[in-house]
């Protein structure tokens, strides 16, 4: 089934010259199709808002200040199965636990630098579509 997911390129890697573009010509050539894709700099509500499934865990202020460091590139991705293989795209979390050719090996720093972000379940990536493109 064709699914819609969100995808999110985080300021630290929208900030390394050449890193967002590599990152979306990627996923392109990985068979996504790009339906809706801006450049943005969320402010710290909008981050907080975004994150709220995680405002009770210890890592919730460092990652709105994360998300709120610079723009980002958000983006509607369609493709059949779209939120798992992009979260299989993306890796895991922990860059250094990531697999060889996903993108947060290629492009994450570490666990808090992981260069992207993606839906984790139809509910998640409809309220986040519908937060950042109003889909």
């Amino acid at each position: 089934m064709v699914e819609t997911t969100c995808a999110i390129i985080k300021p630290h890697a929208v900030q390394e010259v050449g890193t967002s573009g590599a990152i979306i010509e990627l996923i392109e050539r990985n068979g996504f199709s790009i339906e809706h894709m801006k450049k943005m700099k969320f402010t710290e509500k909008d981050a907080q808002d975004f994150y709220a499934i995680h405002k009770e865990r210890p890592f919730f202020g460092e990652l709105v200040d994360n998300m709120i460091a610079g723009p980002v590139i958000v983006m509607a991705l369609s493709k059949e199965n779209a939120i798992q293989e992009w979260r299989d795209f993306m890796g895991a979390t922990n860059p250094e636990k990531a697999t060889v050719g996903t993108l947060r090996k290629m492009f994450g720093e570490n666990i808090s630098y992981n260069a992207t972000h993606g839906s984790d379940a139809v509910d998640t990536a409809r309220r986040e579509l519908k937060q950042l493109f109003n889909v």
